[in-house]
């Protein structure tokens, strides 16, 4: 098949109503010669059209892709249906001007601004307003010239689409699909506000979770550096701070972790039993749990990222210089003394299985985080997806408070661990899981489990006993 044959063609209606796709590949222009708007030229010669740049210099513009023409603004619009606007907003006065060359045409602006609000409309609201004849199609604006010139193998493949033409959409998509990327229509271009503040937005989804990460490890450092080195230096008299950098590093991430990853399963925990209490599941649940529900996963990524750290800092251990030198201390206190420790066969069965029931927690953690990976769950059918996150995500739960359990053994009931009255750490960290395993393991009771798969499955419990009073 020819190259003709595979190409797209955006041309016009007759009546100006909009663009429709033919067989030919006719020329596409673009305003502006920018970053932004060298970058989309290149690909979309890549991809084979034919591109012409409209400049305010067309003589000193700049290095263009090769393949590439540059003109006036005035005869590149006369030559293209689609043109791309790869211009800031204070230069839209320049294409005003064009009116008549840009009736019935399709405007794609991909502009955004550097700051949210600063205008009372759109961008493309705004064009649009300029140029009533015209069709204008927000789209591209999501995507950095970065990610345009790395192709569709970049993470950077989703375009968003909106305008009031239905065909000046189509004849934008057909483009996007060439180029290798995915096309989401947004509907209208009221949708443009919201499009234009996409690209401003600093990881929303991870506030949340960030919020909480830092607020969990705050509180367990403070908490910590008070019963440890605050208590040495002031009850008896030792100075102990050293221990900040590694020590009391290695108290906190793990802390954290296994709250973090808690958090992850206990809003479903009480998505259940809201769902029992209602007796339907076509009620919304609150916002603050829908929220919560949400950012789940960034929860549990985070959780992994502290469990890395503990790793971490638990495997230089044995090349500390306060561990060394203990170890050597202790060695030479017993040849001195000629005395001669006997080995502890509970303390090492206590040992392993803490180190073991450790190790198998971490794996099963790694291998959550690698099936949250988009490029592996979608590799996953629903089922088997489900199974991993959340039966393998509750036995991940169970091993890492397993592992923190079997690392305090009987240290709760040594009245030395409470330090000014305050219970040790690992004892906090063990509130929520602990919550959430109880939880969880009430769900699964027969009466409570076959209720809530039935309300999952559609049960009402008003309907039915409406069901009930007709029958009586």
């Amino acid at each position: 098949m020819s190259k003709e044959m595979n190409s797209v063609n955006i041309s016009l209606h007759p009546m100006g109503g909009g663009p429709k796709i033919a067989s030919e590949l006719e020329p596409l222009c673009i305003f502006g010669t920018g970053d932004m708007g060298r970058s989309l030229g290149q690909r979309l010669l890549q991809t084979g059209y034919k591109v012409m740049y409209g400049s305010r210099r067309p003589l000193s513009c700049g290095p263009l892709p090769p393949g590439a023409q540059v003109m006036s603004y005035v005869d590149a619009a006369q030559l293209a249906n689609v043109v791309f606007v790869c211009i800031h907003r204070e230069h839209y006065d320049l294409i005003e001007t064009l009116m008549s060359q840009l009736k019935g045409k399709v405007l794609v602006d991909v502009s955004n601004n550097p700051e949210k609000k600063m205008y009372p409309e759109a961008n493309a609201v705004y064009l649009q307003k300029l140029l009533p004849d015209s069709h204008v199609v927000k789209a591209f604006n999501t995507l950095s010239a970065w990610g345009l010139q790395n192709g569709p193998a970049d993470a950077c493949r989703q375009v968003y689409v909106c305008g009031k033409s239905a065909e000046a959409k189509q004849a934008v998509a057909e483009v996007a699909t060439k180029m290798g990327l995915t096309v989401l229509d947004r509907g209208s271009l009221s949708a443009a506000q919201e499009l234009e503040d996409f690209p401003l937005q600093l990881f929303p989804e991870w506030r949340l979770p960030l919020q909480i990460a830092a607020s969990l490890t705050a509180f367990f450092f403070f908490y910590v550096l008070i019963r440890d080195v605050v208590y040495a230096y002031v009850d008896e008299g030792k100075d102990i701070s050293f221990r900040i950098m590694v020590s009391l590093a290695n108290k906190v991430f793990p802390i954290v972790s296994l709250i973090m990853l808690a958090l992850c399963y206990l809003p479903g925990v009480i998505a259940a039993f809201l769902q029992l209490y209602r007796g339907t599941k076509y009620r919304r649940f609150p916002d603050w749990l829908d929220r919560w529900m949400l950012c789940r996963k960034q929860l549990g990524l985070l959780a992994l990222a502290f469990a890395f750290l503990h790793v971490l800092y638990t495997l230089i251990i044995p090349i500390r210089y306060y561990v060394r030198f203990r170890i050597s201390d202790y060695t030479i206190t017993q040849v001195k003394e000629n005395q001669t420790a006997k080995f502890d066969t509970t303390l090492a069965w206590g040992s392993d299985a803490y180190l073991s029931i450790g190790i198998l927690g971490f794996g099963f953690y790694v291998l959550l985080g690698i099936t949250s990976l988009p490029s592996v769950s979608n590799a996953l059918s629903w089922r088997e997806f489900s199974f991993v996150q959340s039966k393998l995500g509750y036995l991940t739960l169970l091993l890492c408070t397993i592992h923190t359990l079997l690392y305090g053994r009987n240290m709760f009931l040594r009245p030395s661990s409470y330090k000014w009255y305050t219970p040790p750490a690992f004892l906090l960290s063990l509130v929520v899981p602990l919550v959430v395993l109880v939880l969880k393991l009430l769900l699964l009771l027969p009466c409570l489990d076959q209720r809530v798969t039935r309300i999952r499955r559609g049960w009402e419990r008003t309907k039915c006993q409406e069901e009930k009073t007709l029958l009586t």
